[in-house]
């Protein structure tokens, strides 16, 4: 908890993180600071039409972000915690800096228990986006990423080395699933 508690004050001072999730390490920072969000950008070299997608604690969570219609929380209900990100039609809480012309989002919540009692504890959802040392190649050793990371975030947060699989996407707008990538997660049942 001590470790948590020093990346959730790490957080909260505006400062980006590298942390474990269910699929490959995520680099993030607090949803709602603008500033540590534009810095991921600039260190991941993306294209700011890409939005990124966040880290909630659990189901009611994402609710505050995201519209829910009975059809999709079924679905979350039936897969999350996973290795799936959704997309969802945002609601006002979410920064515009994250939304695309659909204003839609999209949101995680990982089985991983480091990752998901630090979105607990900090209270407010964490921007996801997967750590990589090139395009579509994901990092699976937290010295390496501190190697190559340490100077420009804040934290890296080591859940031991993890396999580079990244997470499913499945779109959920207007109850219409949509396999946007297929990753770790099995998408048979939205095809």
């Amino acid at each position: 908890m001590r470790l948590i508690r020093k990346a959730v004050d790490t957080l909260r001072d505006g400062g980006i993180i590298i942390y474990p999730t269910d699929t490959a390490y995520g680099m993030g920072c607090d949803l709602f600071n603008r500033r540590a969000i534009e810095k991921i950008y600039e260190i991941k070299q993306r294209n700011a039409k890409q939005p990124f997608s966040f880290v909630c604690a659990d189901l009611s969570d994402i609710s505050r972000y995201a519209i829910v219609t009975n059809y999709a929380y079924k679905v979350m209900k039936h897969y999350l915690p996973g290795p799936y990100t959704f997309i969802l039609e945002a609601s006002r809480m979410v920064p515009k800096i994250l939304l695309m012309k659909r204003k839609a989002v999209g949101i995680r919540v990982p089985d991983n228990h480091i990752c998901l009692t630090l979105v607990k504890e900090f209270g407010n959802p964490i921007i996801s986006t997967t750590v990589t040392s090139a395009p579509g190649e994901a990092m699976t050793d937290p010295n390496d990423m501190t190697e190559r990371f340490g100077n420009r975030v804040d934290l890296v947060i080591d859940g031991g080395i993890m396999g580079p699989e990244l997470s499913s996407v499945v779109s959920l707008v207007d109850d219409t699933p949509e396999v946007l990538r297929k990753g770790k997660g099995d998408v048979s049942a939205f095809q």
